[in-house]
């Protein structure tokens, strides 16, 4: 009786046996691509489940309305995902999910073979993009946070923007803060160093105009523009 409602002869649609086969397909493809993604970049426990898992949700979508008035309707609602989950994510990210969508709606629609041989060349592209340092500049900027302490009574406005120019392809002031009950003023810069090798040179020139006050230089994430 199951079989009777979920398979139809006359409208051509899946047997449960394949049902089965296209959702493990997409199980198994997806685990696979998830596996050399995260081998070509650090990600999120989370982000690679949904990433596995993602096409099997997919492939199910498009089997049960396959041949419907609906189809078009449910598939841009899938797709519709994409900017739930790319909003504060990166450009890789967002292939990632796409990868994933297209392993779905292949094995969705009745395509395993087709989205096994889709899955080994995107991954084997995956895998040399990143291992070469495709897109990569060699003479990239290196992004870091500058904190520069100051006297209260210090004119800093421009002050050290002739050093900062000196090591930095670009910098910009982004914050400035009152410290030690408002005698000293802390100033926050992003700065983007030309090369390596001169965080040295840069402290030691900013000691000498801030009056050898405390001066830090971290790591700066750089923002999904910069990626």
């Amino acid at each position: 009786m199951l079989e009777s409602i979920i398979v139809s002869e006359t409208t051509g649609l899946l047997s449960i046996g394949g049902f089965v086969v296209c959702i493990l397909a997409a199980l198994v493809l997806g685990a696979l691509f998830t596996v050399v993604y995260r081998l070509c970049g650090e990600t999120t426990k989370s982000f690679a489940v949904t990433l596995a898992v993602l096409p099997a949700i997919v492939s199910a979508v498009i089997t049960m309305v396959s041949g419907s008035l609906g189809a078009g309707v449910a598939v841009a609602g899938t797709f519709s995902l994409i900017r739930f989950r790319s909003a504060k994510g990166t450009a890789r990210e967002l292939a990632a999910v796409f990868t994933s969508m297209a392993i779905g709606l292949a094995c969705g629609m009745g395509y395993p073979l087709f989205a096994l041989l889709f899955t080994v060349i995107l991954c084997a592209a995956f895998v040399i993009l990143s291992k070469t340092g495709f897109g990569e500049r060699k003479d990239a900027p290196m992004h870091r946070s500058l904190k520069i302490t100051v006297p209260e009574d210090l004119e800093y406005a421009g002050m050290f923007d002739d050093i900062l120019g000196k090591y930095a392809e670009k910098f910009e002031l982004v914050q400035v803060k009152t410290t030690n009950l408002g005698s000293l003023n802390k100033l926050s810069y992003d700065v983007a160093l030309r090369k390596s090798g001169t965080e040295k040179a840069l402290i030691d020139e900013l000691r000498c105009r801030n009056g050898n006050l405390e001066i830090s230089l971290s790591a700066r994430a750089p923002e999904p523009s910069d990626l």
